[in-house]
């Protein structure tokens, strides 16, 4: 993608405060419902209404969205509270629809990003809009694939693009619905700066308890907006109870997120700053060095399995070393998950290394 700073630009255009918030119920489920939340949040920080209008669910038999008659309370709300309107869609279909009905602001989901087919015909169907188009990542942990959906977008002449980070589904159980994965958010935004980044705290916690947390992690690393699930009734809601706020609360949390300034140009900070940065520089190169030792190792361990024909993985020694690292990582304030891909980062890298030596002829 080339020149990316224009993907900035409908942040002035629109005239979006920052961080941008992005708010409304998971659905829209009567007009009564949609109403309410909206005259409630017209007078706040937020400056985007969503609501799920089609609702793509895991299994059949749940609630799918109320369909087309949900834009129609969406234009209803838009010339009451002068909020813009943002809609998920999931086909060229939806696309029409909205676009038929004055949507403003579009954006994929996680189940759709992850097939380039539907994200393709998205973009023929919206091409060369001024709408606002927003990707959230797939739902695997797939960098490329998230950049791919964006491209498409970009190579239909769609300009005004922004990413929703919305976390990973993953096998293991954490307090996270969908893990952060935060590296890879970063990742991208380090690809591609001025593409605006936007978490949904919503989907990452699926709590309303950890929303705060989560989005205060988000501003801290420069993120910039949000989108949060609110509904007048939570515990209530057709879907997705657990995770949405009441405008009331949502409100709160905008008021107690703290703003974080991009740097501090003061002399005393940028010295401070670097000699601190200094240390991280020494310590890493310490890491590199230490990993290429043990890699040594691990080879040597590789040639003498390959001598006495034995298997490279050996799991009660694997097991072994992640509880004990774990253990030893929490008594130095290092955190069970990042222990855990840590040493599996290294656990695999050994295996690699110790494959090599099976398939040498030597």
């Amino acid at each position: 993608m080339e020149n990316t700073k224009s993907l900035r630009t409908w942040l002035d255009n629109f005239q979006l405060p920052h961080p941008i918030v992005i708010a409304g119920p998971c659905s829209a489920e009567t007009e009564d419902q949609v109403m309410q939340i909206a005259r409630e949040l017209k007078d706040s920080k937020v400056s985007i209404f969503r609501a799920g209008i089609w609702k793509p669910r895991t299994r059949p038999g749940g609630f799918e969205g109320v369909g087309e008659i949900g834009l129609k309370w969406l234009q209803k709300a838009k010339a009451e509270t002068g909020l813009l309107m943002a809609v998920e869609v999931a086909n060229a279909a939806h696309v029409k629809l909205a676009l038929e009905h004055d949507i403003d602001v579009l954006w994929i989901g996680a189940r759709t990003t992850v097939n380039p087919f539907a994200v393709q015909e998205i973009a023929d169907a919206l091409q060369n809009t001024n709408k606002i188009v927003l990707v959230k990542n797939p739902v695997n942990p797939d960098l490329a694939l998230w950049i791919g959906g964006v491209e498409r977008l970009y190579n239909a002449g769609i300009k005004n693009l922004g990413i929703i980070h919305r976390g990973f589904s993953t096998y293991e159980k954490t307090k996270y619905r969908n893990n952060p994965e935060w590296q890879i958010a970063i990742d991208f935004q380090h690809k591609f700066p001025d593409l605006p980044l936007i978490i949904d705290p919503s989907h990452i916690t699926g709590n309303r308890n950890m929303i705060f947390q989560v989005a205060q992690e988000a501003l801290d690393l420069n993120y910039d907006g949000m989108i949060i699930e609110t509904h007048i009734d939570p515990d209530n809601a057709w879907s997705d109870a657990a995770q949405q706020v009441t405008p009331t609360q949502l409100k709160q949390i905008i008021s107690d997120l703290t703003i974080r300034n991009e740097t501090d140009e003061a002399d005393d900070y940028q010295q401070r700053l670097n000699s601190l940065r200094c240390k991280i520089d020494e310590f890493d190169a310490k890491i590199l060095d230490i990993l290429g030792k043990r890699m040594l190792v691990t080879e040597k361990i590789g040639a003498l399995k390959k001598e006495k024909n034995v298997a490279v993985l050996q799991n009660k020694r694997w097991n072994e070393i992640l509880e004990r690292m774990v253990a030893e990582g929490q008594l130095k304030g290092l955190s069970e998950d990042f222990i855990t891909q840590l040493f599996k980062a290294i656990h695999q890298e050994s295996i690699m290394h110790q494959e090599k030596i099976f398939s040498s002829n030597s």
